[in-house]
């Protein structure tokens, strides 16, 4: 009797893995940009403390040009660095005008450096470039969108994602996510990654 009740539960295990296999998840591309640590971006708002030297503390913005000035130092490159980075180059060009700079950059506005974006376009309520987070699903992006326009065809989107370096394209069934709560249809979205929401033919 057990070794028969053992080899039911392997078939129901069996046939439950069968049934996701059904569903595809993206697989997680190698190396994800956000691996590193936080990336400023443009757009970003910066707070710059320089210790013992309040009047060279500032928060100020990131640039188009994915530049910042402060107070004795101009046009330094941010884009791309993680806050630490940036603090020492900071320091390293304050180092002219005082002894032993300590210097600590805070990010107070996010926006995120490009490859650090999940992009949405098509039928969104408001198509976007979301700033990347720890732990985003797909759910949170469409929330962040402001939801599906009435027009949006949910189940014939696409994830397009970068996997070990070629461009690969992924149905994605929000309908059966947003309006039926399947959220077995959620899954983890990754930095650089586009969500395309095509217009209904109907």
């Amino acid at each position: 009797m057990i070794g028969q009740a053992l080899r039911v539960i392997a078939l129901v295990a069996a046939l439950a893995v069968a049934a996701c296999a059904g569903k595809p998840v993206p697989p997680a591309s190698s190396g994800a940009p956000g691996a590193a640590g936080y990336l400023i971006g443009a757009g970003d708002a910066v707070n710059i403390f320089v210790w013992r030297n309040p009047e060279l503390s500032a928060t100020v913005p990131v640039r188009p040009d994915g530049k910042i000035s402060t107070p004795l130092v101009e046009d330094v490159t941010a884009l791309g660095k993680t806050p630490t980075q940036l603090a020492r180059d900071l320091e390293e060009r304050l180092k002219k005008f005082v002894r032993d700079p300590i210097v600590t950059v805070i990010v107070t506005t996010f926006v995120g450096d490009y490859v650090q974006q999940v992009r949405v376009i098509g039928q969104a309520t408001e198509p976007k470039a979301v700033p990347y987070r720890a732990n985003m699903t797909l759910l949170d992006v469409v929330i962040a969108v402001g939801g599906l326009t009435k027009y949006a065809a949910g189940n014939r989107a696409v994830l397009i994602r970068d996997v070990k370096g070629q461009q690969q394209t992924f149905p994605v069934r929000l309908d059966n996510l947003v309006k039926y709560g399947e959220i077995e249809y959620n899954f983890a979205m990754e930095p650089g990654d586009t969500l395309i929401i095509p217009e209904s033919i109907f």
